[in-house]
């Protein structure tokens, strides 16, 4: 892979974790972190990195292909097709909206106040 994208997994959002993948590599593509040519990690690196079973990355892989993002090349990896995705701005801020209201509630069940979420939020923007 030429640039690094990092993968998550949100055990508490409900959506299944392979659709998560797909639509990381979907939005990484629609922001240029992954271009044409690129290889995502293999199936088994994905599945210990993310610490879920293989199935579920190799999953994520064959729906990414089948929609013609992906090609996997036997024995040499999955590489990002030349294919072009977009996403429009409400799709963005849907995405954005969700990450955010995790983060917000899993905060608040700990206690701490959206003030207190958004100035560490701040506090950490400003080291990076």
């Amino acid at each position: 892979m030429s640039r690094e994208i990092r993968f998550t997994i949100d055990h508490n959002s409900g959506v299944p974790y392979y659709k998560q993948i797909i639509l990381q590599v979907e939005m990484a593509i629609a922001d240029n972190r992954l271009t044409g040519g690129d290889q995502l990690p293999t199936v088994r690196s994905l599945a210990v990195e993310l610490q879920i079973n293989p199935n579920t990355v190799a999953k994520a892989y064959n729906q990414l292909e089948l929609r013609g993002i992906v090609n996997t090349q036997q024995g040499t990896g999955t590489f990002i097709s030349d294919r072009e995705i977009t996403l429009s701005e409400v799709e963005r801020e849907r995405v954005l909206t969700e990450i955010c209201r995790n983060i917000l509630v899993q905060a608040g069940s700990y206690g701490f106040s959206p003030d207190e979420v958004l100035d560490q939020l701040r506090e950490m923007a400003d080291r990076e």
